[in-house]
């Protein structure tokens, strides 16, 4: 594994663990010599994981839409920083360039990010490991809703298994590292129904 896609906020959100956490994680990976790609902010979570990465001596990589440069205040510091034309040249670019992609505390744009690439390996196209650092429970609503989603039977157990939950990073990235692609599942429940 060569690089993690991190997703997290342009806000520090209102607990001091969020960023506390982003370090341990930027640090853990920069440790390993995995490189970490990133939305390319200098502020809020984004910024505390590369001003990590960087003091850690670690890779890391921002992709960046010419139009958030200003906005999310692109990261000075970072040497490889990537600036595209749009919202979908950016994931798209954060996907090619990673092995595994980790969300942590975040909005909705967190969430749009990591649920893209979660459904991509859902499908099986292609199947890369991805993760959720669920700090101080910050997405047990997210958690049950997958549950509710088995239980209602919109999404199978195989799938909901595909989104790694921890509340630590070693154990999450313990996970990662064991990640093996299986060949993909058919994505309905009861196909010969639909």
């Amino acid at each position: 594994m060569e690089r993690i896609c991190v997703f997290c906020g342009a806000s520090p959100g209102a607990r001091p663990s969020y960023r506390e956490v982003t370090a341990e994680l930027a640090r853990l990976l920069a440790g390993d010599g995995i490189g970490v790609v990133y939305g390319g902010g200098g502020v809020g979570l984004m910024g505390a994981l590369a001003d990590a990465v960087i003091e850690a001596g670690g890779e890391v990589t921002g992709v960046i839409p010419r139009a958030l440069v200003d906005r999310e205040i692109a990261h000075p510091d970072v040497i490889d920083m990537r600036v595209v034309g749009s919202m979908h040249e950016r994931k798209a670019l954060m996907a090619d360039l990673s092995d595994a992609f980790i969300a942590l505390p975040g909005g909705v744009g967190t969430m749009e990010e990591l649920f893209e690439v979660y459904t991509w390996a859902q499908l099986g196209l292609p199947r890369k490991p991805c993760g959720l650092l669920n700090v101080d429970g910050y997405y047990d609503g997210i958690e049950d809703f997958l549950t509710h989603a088995v239980t209602e039977r919109f999404l199978r157990d195989e799938h909901r298994e595909l989104l790694m939950i921890e509340r630590e990073p070693v154990a999450l990235l313990e996970r990662i590292r064991e990640f093996q692609p299986d060949r993909a599942v058919p994505k309905w429940i009861d196909r010969e129904e639909t």
